[in-house]
């Protein structure tokens, strides 16, 4: 299982819109749809308002490859452009 916490650093004060853009377009719930996804969600630090955390988990290596060639994962791309100053991606591989 490969697991990724995966931080937005959002401009300030977007942080809200962006993840309105997210639901508003279905891209969480198409990844979630995906083959080999475990897990796709979305949290908000208490401290930080312009911060949000997404926490993946996927079957394999090939789930997670398949999952980079999806037109949602590029429209996520898309709006992190207008929303997001960073992105820290922290990747765990975890063996059963």
């Amino acid at each position: 299982m490969i697991v990724l916490n995966v931080t937005y650093k959002c401009k300030p004060d977007m942080r809200e819109e962006f993840y309105e853009m997210i639901l508003a377009e279905g891209l969480d719930e198409a990844s979630r749809a995906e083959a080999g996804n475990l897990k796709y969600d979305y949290y908000f630090p208490v401290n930080d308002s312009d911060e949000m955390l997404l926490v993946e988990k996927w079957k394999d290596a090939e789930a997670l490859a398949e999952h980079g060639k999806q037109p949602h994962f590029a429209r996520l791309g898309e709006l992190k452009g207008t929303y997001v100053f960073d992105t820290i991606i922290e990747k765990f591989v975890v063996n059963d």
